[in-house]
């Protein structure tokens, strides 16, 4: 019997190596710290911070079938999360590298080349009738992440397996936020972003969150979820914005901050709460992550 789940997160689950430092950083510099090698990827790190909240989350992702691939779907298995639909590629399994200081993300190099190259092979459950097809849409919750390529997002936008779906979007990093243009009018669709990346949309320099959510409305998003550091967040839908003020914490984290965010908000609005408490439980949840009081 297939298991249940309460949504489907569609894109990157890979490993996240991650080197923190205490001192500052420039080009060249050679610091002690501490490196960690832990599950990652925009889609897992939305799906653990769901399972963190009693949720149940289906993975459509490729991984390799090396021993990276096999220790990664293991660790999702035990986790609690539904891997049968996983597409196993025979490329490496992917990796995310990063360097963060005090200051927070010093650099950083996503190498997502498997699940690029898996293309729409990940997303065959929601065509073949395992989850949905053209003729029977999925009418689920759908946490979909922008490391997939701008061909197959803008697919996504068109198909009709997704007509009828609750379409939660994140970009992955800002310079991935552009492709995310055509699902902006899907009209199932939220557009989870920073102020940087609701600019890169909008080709504008927002001062704020409620700039920037506003910004997207205007250029025609359906609905949008917007942060902006330790300042206020803010939520854009049916021209109106609402905002809500950052817990101020000390930064001991930055990777993950945003994909948390967005994790913490669906969990809200599935547990029946409103808009304005669903946007202030997101901003403290994120910024508990942030201060690294959340494993």
């Amino acid at each position: 019997m297939e298991k249940t789940h309460d949504i489907l997160c569609i894109g990157s689950v890979l490993w996240d190596v991650i080197g923190r430092t205490p001192h500052s950083m420039r080009v060249g510099s050679d610091e002690p710290g501490r490196i960690t090698r832990l599950p990652g990827g925009v889609a897992m790190n939305i799906a653990m911070t769901l399972r963190r909240f009693d949720l149940t989350p289906a993975l459509l992702t490729a991984v390799g079938d090396d021993h990276d691939g096999i220790d990664l779907l293991a660790r999702c298995g035990r986790m609690g999360m539904v891997t049968e639909h996983v597409h196993v590629t025979d490329r490496p399994t992917d990796v995310y590298m990063a360097i963060e200081g005090p200051e927070g993300l010093i650099a950083a190099v996503a190498d997502a080349h498997s699940l690029e190259a898996a293309g729409d092979a990940i997303l065959e459950p929601l065509e073949n009738g395992m989850l949905g097809s053209a003729q029977v849409p999925y009418r689920g919750m759908i946490a979909l992440d922008g490391n997939l390529t701008v061909d197959l997002l803008s697919d996504i936008a068109q198909r009709p397996s997704f007509a009828a779906a609750d379409l939660r979007v994140a970009p992955a990093s800002p310079g991935k936020a552009r492709r995310l243009r055509p699902l902006m009018s899907h009209p199932g669709a939220t557009l989870y972003v920073n102020r940087e990346e609701a600019g890169y949309l909008t080709g504008t320099t927002p001062d704020s969150a409620e700039a920037g959510a506003a910004a997207l409305l205007e250029a025609g998003a359906t609905r949008v979820l917007v942060t902006d550091g330790g300042a206020n967040g803010a939520d854009g839908h049916a021209g109106r914005v609402i905002t809500a003020p950052c817990p101020k914490v000390d930064v001991a984290r930055i990777t993950g901050a945003g994909d948390t965010f967005m994790a913490a908000h669906i969990t809200a609005e599935i547990r029946g709460k409103t808009a304005e408490q669903a946007l202030a439980f997101a901003l403290e949840t994120a910024a508990r992550y942030v201060a690294g009081e959340d494993a």
